[in-house]
């Protein structure tokens, strides 16, 4: 990555859908510095950006919605040979995750399909870093993928600094409301609520139940997880009722379960309660993706992480 402090959100002077004859004029206006590389960001202070110019060929682009391809792996000539590892620059996407940190996304004349430009460079807007996981690419080895979703462009401001802890923080003390339209999977439902009540709210990682002045606390943790690529079922044996902490640990492959129930990553064995199976098609599902993260995760950013 290019040196200097790192620029997360909109960089003062450009505007969304403006375009760039190469990568040089992409650094020099400050929309994606790096010459060659797709990520630009760092382990420590998360991604500023992105690029898709066609060379992977797992990304897939739905506009709104991308599944993006993390970096490593190929050889000289473009051939994805090795296992990617959740390091440096793919390591700065799960932080701006783990902040909720905007990234910005240029599509690339080379990258095709319908939602890139004819030629040169384009810059698209403001995404947020939704999700990500391991799974076998194309050629066989190992990719990290990432689901980028696009933010709308008055839920984010402009921010600048070296580290996250170092952005302008003085905030608004009245801040302008706007309606904005977002679409999501709709995670609510009855089967979510069923399995709480079937727990009273205890999570089946540390029986704790978050208690509140309006009653108690828990979530619900799906499986095998909803939306693409994944498509878990919203259905009872595809859910756990999780407090906030496990709930997140699960999600972001901290542990996962043998199929006896058994805790991976961390001691013990999940509460059951009779009316509530766990498939264990849905249990395999997800520790096969927490096995190949672990084994491609760089152990130093797993322990600050």
């Amino acid at each position: 990555m290019a040196s200097g402090r790192l620029v997360i959100g909109e960089v003062p002077g450009v505007a969304v859908g403006d375009t760039f004859e190469d990568r040089r004029a992409l650094a020099a206006a400050g929309v994606h510095r790096p010459l060659q590389a797709g990520i630009c960001g760092t382990a420590d202070g998360g991604a500023e950006s992105v690029v898709l110019s066609g060379g992977y060929p797992d990304d897939y682009d739905e506009g709104d919605t991308i599944f993006y391809t993390g970096a490593g792996g190929q050889d000289a000539a473009g051939r994805h040979v090795r296992d990617q590892v959740l390091s440096r620059t793919n390591a700065a996407l799960v932080t701006s995750l783990r902040l909720g940190l905007p990234v910005r996304v240029i599509r690339g004349g080379r990258h095709g399909g319908p939602h890139a430009p004819s030629t040169g460079y384009r810059y698209d807007g403001l995404y947020r870093v939704a999700d990500y996981w391991p799974e076998p690419g194309r050629d066989g080895p190992l990719v990290w993928r990432f689901r980028l979703e696009r933010l709308v462009p008055e839920v984010v401001a402009g921010r600048v600094g070296e580290t996250p802890e170092l952005f302008d923080v003085a905030g608004d003390a009245t801040p302008e409301r706007r309606l904005a339209l977002v679409s999501r999977v709709i995670r609510d439902t009855a089967v979510t609520r069923q399995v709480k009540v079937l727990h009273r709210y205890r999570c089946q990682v540390c029986g704790l139940a978050v208690e509140t002045p309006a009653g108690p606390y828990a979530e619900a943790a799906h499986i095998r997880p909803l939306g693409r690529p994944h498509d878990g079922p919203d259905v009872l044996e595809n859910v756990l009722c999780l407090c906030p902490n496990h709930h997140v640990a699960f999600d972001r492959w901290a542990f996962a379960l043998a199929d006896d129930l058994r805790l991976i990553g961390l001691d013990g064995r999940l509460r059951t309660v009779r009316a509530h199976p766990v498939a264990r098609v849905h249990v395999a599902y997800h520790r096969a993706l927490y096995d190949a993260g672990r084994s491609n995760a760089d152990v130093r950013y797993d322990q600050r992480g």
